[in-house]
């Protein structure tokens, strides 16, 4: 009788399952198409190069893949058929990490990665006081400085929603956070790498600054790759030691919170802060030490390289396709300016650590 019983409920499973996958198939044709349309134009424009001899600026895949995404969402708009696909975007660049770390060895990422442990718990305090500070200064909600306070830290977007349910902080608070970040890393994505090229940064130098300037693990990814393979490399490593420190952060914001009786109070410390880790940085280490090992072949990697490659060409056309600047807009200058200035704050300071650090120990 059990399982005769189960058996109805069960059924329905299968066909739902098959409607969420096809849903995705919109939105995962549209990134395919604007990322290798943008692989397309930077080959063109090499060929075109070498065929005149013009000397053009050598523009990478990254860009344009993010250019031709932004310029559909901020023209014709995406529709929402292709939603639920192009959400897909942050996947890719999880798998896209993992897959990364069969590049590291991993001696190189506990080298590099105490380092930028090191330089983001500096990176950490001073973020969080920049952000309070100005936004008490700007006037604006104590939940909505907290959580732009997370957003800047550490992550971006992910750190905002991780926190928002730690905090219980509003919708409309988490909208004005998340649309702010959204703004400063689009503006950050093209800025970092015109300042690094003025200022002579290497492709070591670079990938940690951008590790630990950008917030959003898209766009720091993204800007790195624009600089250099090697930048983008590192960008990775840098961002991943960041985005680690999560757990942490929610975790005083959630017990500040909680020790004022307008959030729930936290129960097992350990599990919560398993819950909140990103678990895409343990499938990093693990590729890495694998790749250290010797289980994965030296001629594997480059293989298992160009697969990275190609899910981050998902990724940035997913970062163009999920920022309409006119959404942004709307939402409101005031938690736009205290993210810009915590922000032109935490890039100087990131800039000056990662100087010193390459002086002091050589990047």
């Amino acid at each position: 009788m059990t399982a005769h019983a189960a058996s109805p409920s069960a059924a329905p499973a299968s066909p739902d399952l098959v409607r969420r996958a096809a849903a995705l198939v919109p939105g995962l044709l549209l990134l395919a198409v604007i990322g290798y349309a943008g692989k397309l134009a930077e080959t063109w424009l090499t060929d075109l190069d070498a065929a005149t001899g013009w000397s053009l600026p050598k523009i990478e895949y990254v860009l344009w893949a993010i250019v031709f995404g932004l310029v559909v969402t901020n023209t014709v708009g995406v529709h929402p058929i292709f939603r639920p696909g192009v959400a897909t975007y942050e996947f890719w660049l999880k798998l896209g990490i993992v897959l990364l770390g069969a590049r590291f060895l991993l001696g190189d990422v506990l080298k590099l990665g105490g380092v930028s442990l090191a330089l983001v718990v500096v990176e950490l305090f001073v973020a969080i006081g920049v952000v309070v500070v100005i936004g008490r200064w700007f006037g604006l909600g104590p939940k909505l400085i907290s959580l732009l306070a997370i957003g800047s830290s550490i992550c971006g977007v992910s750190a905002i929603i991780a926190g928002k349910g730690a905090i219980d902080a509003d919708d409309e608070d988490a909208s004005f956070a998340i649309a702010a970040i959204l703004a400063l890393g689009a503006f950050g994505l093209f800025a970092y790498p015109a300042v690094a090229h003025l200022i002579g940064m290497s492709a070591h130098e670079f990938g940690l600054w951008a590790g630990l300037a950008v917030d959003n693990t898209a766009e720091a990814t993204a800007a790195g790759a624009l600089y250099s393979d090697e930048a983008g490399k590192i960008a990775v490593l840098a961002k991943s030691t960041r985005n680690a420190t999560i757990g942490f952060v929610v975790l005083g914001f959630a017990l500040f919170w909680a020790a004022r009786g307008q959030a729930r109070a936290v129960g097992n410390r350990t599990r919560f802060l398993w819950a909140k880790f990103p678990k895409f940085v343990l499938g990093f280490l693990a590729v890495s030490a694998l790749a250290t090992a010797g289980v994965i072949a030296k001629a594997d990697v480059a293989s298992i390289g160009n697969l990275s490659r190609w899910a981050f060409l998902l990724t940035f056309a997913g970062v163009g396709l999920s920022t309409d600047f006119r959404a942004i807009r709307r939402q409101g200058l005031r938690p736009f300016v205290v993210g810009a200035l915590a922000e032109l704050t935490v890039t100087v300071v990131t800039l000056g650590l990662v100087v010193a650090a390459s002086a002091w120990i050589g990047l």
